[in-house]
């Protein structure tokens, strides 16, 4: 399936939570802590300002962010988890 954002949405892979301690200690589900980083996707073609204007949107496919904690719908594709957020959920780039 090929999902393209609308507007100033964007959508991202995120980052796998870690699975194991730097001891060894294996972590259940239950008690990993939520990821704020992914790889960015897919890319709206932005919002439109007051005067019909796109408003550029600041990161492109394959970019590297950090996210607001609970931001975005998480949806499947391919049974795989993914988030479609908007961009002002959107914190930093990590390069």
């Amino acid at each position: 399936m090929k999902i393209k954002p609308l507007g100033n949405k964007i959508l991202i892979k995120p980052k796998e939570s870690e699975t194991k301690t730097k001891s060894g200690i294996y972590i259940p589900d239950s008690a990993k802590e939520k990821t704020q980083e992914g790889e960015v996707l897919a890319v709206g073609p932005g919002a439109l300002d007051e005067k019909g204007n796109r408003i550029e949107i600041p990161v492109k496919a394959g970019n590297k962010v950090m996210y607001e904690s609970y931001a975005g719908t998480e949806i499947k594709i391919d049974g795989i988890k993914h988030l479609l957020m908007d961009v002002k959920d959107i914190l930093a780039k990590i390069e």
